[in-house]
């Protein structure tokens, strides 16, 4: 596998530059290394007993990647999830900065015309990874998400920035019995994530991840007002660390949740893809005409793509992270400052975390 390796003190992130995901991310605190990212567990098996129709983005599934367009690519002519998660990408510069290390990666292919540029930063003693993505050039409008995948091997609790909605979309994840099964009702809705309704009737916990029920779902959240940073938080029980993606909600409204959990029985997933939470923070419908047509998020003031334009830059940011966690409950809320972040907790704790508060040039960092 081509990789490429940055590190800065504590942090080390690897690249997979044939597809653009990040096939490992590894911290070292409190004499432990953490690693928060997910991998799938097939990727180390041989290309001839995979399916031979599947992505690249799915034969070499790791880490992190950026769709665009997310989902299904039906206006321009690419694999799902667009070539930046399926094809090659180009070292364009990796050098040490000031207290850390910046590299800079480039798609091979264009997307709609434009140029792709995937910039990752380290910082010395921050236990994140700073990511930016930019468009430079092209034309028409592109769906984007980052594909944020994290794994737990029994389970864990999920807490968010404040969401004005929870929403499935119309079609079941699996709806063939014989192929899969899925947990959620289809379509619904709630303001309330402690009680998403439930294909079978009453409701069900989203910031609960159990291990005991094996589905496969989608669910999408939509960011409330509240005027600060968006956030998930994943404390993670038998890891006891606390998982942290942020994101700007003003470049990415929408924080979609993979939720796979052994609810996929066919090749390649068969049934042993567990305990995995993608947290996919975009600003996309489902497919890429979707996204650019009428859409219910649309009509809800939710915009699902960026307009492209040649002279024109289009670049959004986020953040993720890990540190370790006794008690396995996560925050309750996470507060943006100069150097830090400030977590505080249900039993009236607190805990600051190192961080650049203004990377993800959002407001309420204070």
């Amino acid at each position: 596998m081509d990789t490429v390796t940055i590190a800065a003190r504590g942090i080390s992130v690897s690249l997979d530059l044939a597809v653009g995901h990040i096939a490992k991310m590894a911290i070292e605190a409190d004499g432990r290394t953490l690693e928060p990212l997910h991998r799938a567990p097939w990727i180390e098996e041989p290309r001839e007993t995979l399916p031979p129709d599947l992505p690249e983005g799915v034969v070499r599934l790791s880490g992190d990647f950026l769709c665009a367009p997310f989902s299904v690519a039906d206006v321009e002519k690419a694999p799902l999830h667009g070539w930046p998660a399926n094809s090659p990408w180009a070292v364009v510069e990796s050098a040490a900065i000031e207290g850390g290390w910046r590299a800079t990666f480039r798609l091979a292919r264009t997307v709609m015309g434009a140029t792709v540029e995937k910039t990752l930063t380290l910082r010395d003693g921050h236990p994140f990874l700073y990511q930016e993505h930019a468009f430079v050039g092209g034309q028409g409008a592109i769906s984007v998400a980052h594909h944020t995948m994290t794994v737990m091997k029994d389970g864990g609790r999920l807490a968010f920035s404040p969401k004005r909605v929870a929403a499935t979309p119309a079609d079941a994840t699996e709806p063939d019995p014989a192929r899969g099964r899925y947990l959620l009702a289809y379509p619904a809705r709630t303001h309330d994530l402690a009680a998403f309704p439930a294909a079978a009737g009453g409701t069900t916990d989203l910031t609960d991840y159990r291990m005991d029920r094996r589905h496969e779902d989608f669910v999408t959240l939509v960011e409330a007002g509240h005027g600060g940073p968006g956030w998930t938080a994943v404390a993670r029980r038998a890891e006891k660390d606390l998982v942290l993606v942020l994101k700007n909600p003003a470049e990415l409204p929408v924080t979609m949740l993979w939720i796979s959990n052994g609810g996929r029985d066919y090749a390649p997933w068969n049934g042993r893809h567990r305990g995995v939470l993608g947290i996919e923070d975009g600003r996309a419908a489902i497919g890429h005409a979707a996204s650019l047509g009428d859409n219910w998020l649309k009509r809800e003031g939710v915009p699902t793509a960026f307009d492209l334009a040649e002279g024109r830059r289009i670049a959004f940011r986020q953040v993720v992270g890990v540190v370790p966690l006794d008690g396995g409950e996560p925050p309750l809320s996470v507060t943006v400052r100069p150097r830090h972040l400030e977590l505080a907790f249900a039993d009236g704790g607190t805990r600051d975390i190192p961080h650049d508060g203004g990377f993800l040039r959002a407001a309420g960092a204070t």
